[in-house]
């Protein structure tokens, strides 16, 4: 792996450029003949006014403050050039702090949230919680959001806290397909409790297949400006200044690779549509929202916070939100969803509250503190 320069970040990350064609994508099998695509054939066609987007809600209920775009802290110490990719370096105690060799940089068999029709005894094994929007029963081509970003205190080092969107292929079974990105807090993972970006896939719903970011062969990234894995700044403030990202997944539909973008113009990569079974076609579900682990015996819980930290019910800048939820249909548009649901297991814990106005599109405030008097 030829590496060029390594970017001290504030954080103490390394952040290692290496060429593109040497990135870990390219360690599997499959990819021996592959051909980096450098730029999506097709970009989804959106239904309104982007520049919208960036403003804030119009409700008189709400603070008429704006939401700003966010940025990586390594930035400060440097940047990658053209034709290599920012790669956090993995530390020998990072893989110390994993279970096993095996299941360092994975997520743990049966993470993903249940909303529907399936057997209830399945629901938040290994402790997982959600609370989430979906849409299922149609035919899908990617997913858009803008989530803000903020630091949930997570209770234990082996518990986290994320927000992301689900781009889901075939049943809850062991062939499930997933393509996941967001910002988590993940001590175990990363041995801080900063927030980070993120992506995960699985073919095979987290058995053997799939990672976190670049730890393991994938994803192929094309982007030399934005690390996968690397803290992201400034975070939202509660009753203050808001930040969000926001993460569009699409499949281009003459290759099949489903890329991803970060803001407007970031397009970070993609998964190669090779690499699933269910997704190598389309998405049979989408799902936005947050998720933590508790690991609490017991059944006591945990004080690990998902979003800010706060119930919905408290709004704009102070809830987190994710706004201008779309779909991306078969015609290659980016539109709103039909037939949205919500699904928040432990409301009194954690909860959900979705809505509709004009600037914001289809938007919903979720999040929760965990542990309090009604969450014992």
């Amino acid at each position: 792996m030829k590496t060029f320069i390594n970017p001290q970040s504030p954080d103490g990350d390394i952040i290692d450029c290496v060429n593109v064609s040497h990135q870990p994508a390219f360690d599997h099998p499959l990819f021996r003949n592959h051909t980096i695509q450098a730029r999506p054939s097709f970009h989804p066609e959106a239904q309104y006014d982007e520049s919208k987007s960036a403003s804030n809600l119009s409700s008189s209920s709400h603070n008429k403050q704006s939401s700003k775009q966010i940025s990586q802290l390594w930035h400060k110490n440097g940047r990658c050039p053209e034709n290599t990719i920012p790669i956090r370096r993995t530390k020998e105690e990072d893989v110390l702090r994993a279970s096993s060799l095996k299941s360092y940089g994975k997520k743990k068999h049966r993470t993903i949230p249940f909303p529907l029709s399936s057997d209830p005894d399945l629901i938040n094994e290994n402790g997982h919680e959600h609370a989430i929007s979906y849409v299922e029963g149609d035919v899908y081509y990617g997913a858009k959001a803008t989530m803000n970003i903020w630091n949930p205190q997570v209770q234990q080092s082996n518990e986290f806290s994320l927000s992301q969107l689900w781009i889901l292929g075939g049943s809850f079974g062991v062939d499930l397909n997933s393509i996941e990105a967001g910002w988590q807090v993940s001590p175990d993972l990363y041995g801080d409790r900063n927030t980070r970006l993120f992506t995960y896939w699985t073919s095979d719903s987290y058995q053997a297949t799939g990672c976190y970011n670049l730890l393991c062969s994938g994803f192929v990234q094309i982007n030399n400006e934005i690390a996968v894995g690397s803290s992201i700044s400034p975070i939202s403030n509660y009753g203050g200044s808001q930040y969000d990202i926001t993460i569009l997944v699409w499949k281009d539909p003459k290759e099949g690779n489903w890329w991803m973008q970060i803001g407007e113009n970031h397009v970070l990569g993609y998964w190669p549509s090779f690499l699933f079974s269910y997704l190598a076609d389309s998405a049979s579900m989408v799902e936005w929202g947050g998720e933590i682990v508790n690991t609490e015996a017991d059944g006591h819980h945990t004080s690990t916070q998902m979003g800010s930290g706060h119930f919905p019910v408290e709004g704009f800048g102070k809830a987190s939100y994710f706004k201008n939820i779309q779909i991306v249909d078969s015609s290659n548009n980016l539109r709103s969803p039909k037939g949205i649901g919500t699904y928040a297991k432990e409301s009194s814990c954690y909860d959900i509250q979705n809505d509709q106005n004009g600037d914001w599109g289809n938007y919903f405030f979720y999040g929760g503190p965990g542990r309090n008097p009604n969450c014992p």
